[in-house]
């Protein structure tokens, strides 16, 4: 087993990170432990119920089964859950535990942030996008028809549980949705300050093919490697204010395809991974990288079997940006590579974009 520890020192908030292949049907035991025999709701995947339902063994009146999907983070499941933790009777020292996705993840996060004012939180990741990304950091929230993540807060769970035999089931479609967020790791990874260089453009390149076939003693330094470059981010910056905004790599055009396909064309990572080449595109029109690194990054993308997705129209894709959490009135904002592994914050104006979109 792999533990890594979260602490924010501004807020005396420490957690761990538990990194293991043990069995799953050991996990319930291990949780439960660590919200001290507390009481709980678990709100867990359809799929995951499915295939580890017995194996996880928590009481049925506890759980709260969520359907597969982006489109089911919404509000109506946002309050049928504090619905269902209302009849559970929890209280403020009681615990949601969140078994699934980024998806499930995050309504369950959002819900723990608001129940009662706050409640334990605990994520239990069974996606490697999940694993990797977005169950570390705190970023919790529900979607809205007027685009992605744009009701939720920053809190942070009492304990992730990462184990990569959730992974062996995954579907390849998800699989290499979790593969966008970890080549986005890569590129930024001088920007997060971690103490030492992890390599992972490097660690990539060279082992692209037991990632990809789900070698496990890979994954798991894989995995080591992306959680402790966001925790070098999450620790210096909590709530997005400045060093954080590197983690959007990629996201801003990203976000703005699924909003128009209604997540559910494309996966979270393929947008993301369309995003980077979108950004690539970008940087090179201002000069910030040449076209041997450009080159260099587009090589690492196709690697891992990804193409360019459909072009959408512009004066749409531009409309959905300028609905961005990070965007003002004036400009939309990006986050860009400038050099090797490393990214920067750049403005562009509507009109600017609407030159450079599609070059």
């Amino acid at each position: 087993m792999i533990n890594l520890s979260v602490n924010i020192n501004s807020k005396n908030i420490q957690y761990p990170i538990y990194i293991s292949n043990e069995d799953i049907c050991d996990l319930k035991s291990k949780i439960i432990s660590e919200i001290c025999d507390k009481n709980y709701v678990v709100v867990i995947s359809e799929k995951v119920y499915k295939l580890y339902g017995k194996a996880l063994d928590f009481p049925k009146k506890a759980l709260f089964v969520l359907k597969d999907g982006e489109i089911e983070k919404n509000q109506k499941n946002y309050l049928k859950i504090l619905d269902f933790m209302l009849k559970r009777k929890l209280k403020r020292e009681d615990a949601i535990i969140a078994i699934g996705g980024g998806v499930v993840g995050d309504i369950a996060g959002f819900a723990a942030s608001t129940y009662m004012r706050g409640i334990n939180f605990v994520q239990v990741p069974t996606t490697l996008l999940a694993a990797t990304d977005s169950s570390v950091g705190g970023k919790v929230a529900i979607n809205t028809k007027y685009g992605k993540n744009l009701v939720g807060a920053f809190y942070q769970p009492k304990a992730v549980f990462v184990n990569i035999n959730f992974l062996k089931t995954l579907d390849e479609k998800q699989y290499k949705s979790g593969l966008g967020e970890v080549i986005k790791y890569g590129f930024i990874e001088k920007s997060c300050n971690m103490q030492e260089d992890a390599h992972l453009i490097n660690f990539l390149t060279e082992n692209y093919e037991q990632i990809l076939s789900r070698d496990v003693l890979k994954l798991r330094e894989l995995i080591k490697m992306c959680i402790s470059l966001k925790i070098a981010v999450v620790e210096r910056d909590e709530k997005e204010g400045g060093l954080r905004k590197i983690l959007n790599y990629g996201h801003t055009y990203g976000h703005a395809i699924e909003n128009l396909t209604h997540y559910k064309k494309y996966t979270h990572g393929q947008c993301v991974v369309d995003g980077i080449l979108f950004a690539l595109k970008l940087a090179l029109s201002r000069n910030l990288i040449d076209k041997e690194y450009k080159f260099l990054c587009e090589d690492l993308i196709k690697k891992f079997g990804y193409q360019p997705l459909l072009k959408f129209d512009k004066n749409k894709i531009i409309s959905v940006m300028l609905s961005d959490k990070k965007a003002t009135n004036e400009y939309i904002k990006f986050i860009l590579p400038n050099d090797y592994a490393t990214v920067g914050e750049y403005d562009f104006t509507p009109s600017e974009l609407g030159e450079l979109i599609y070059l």
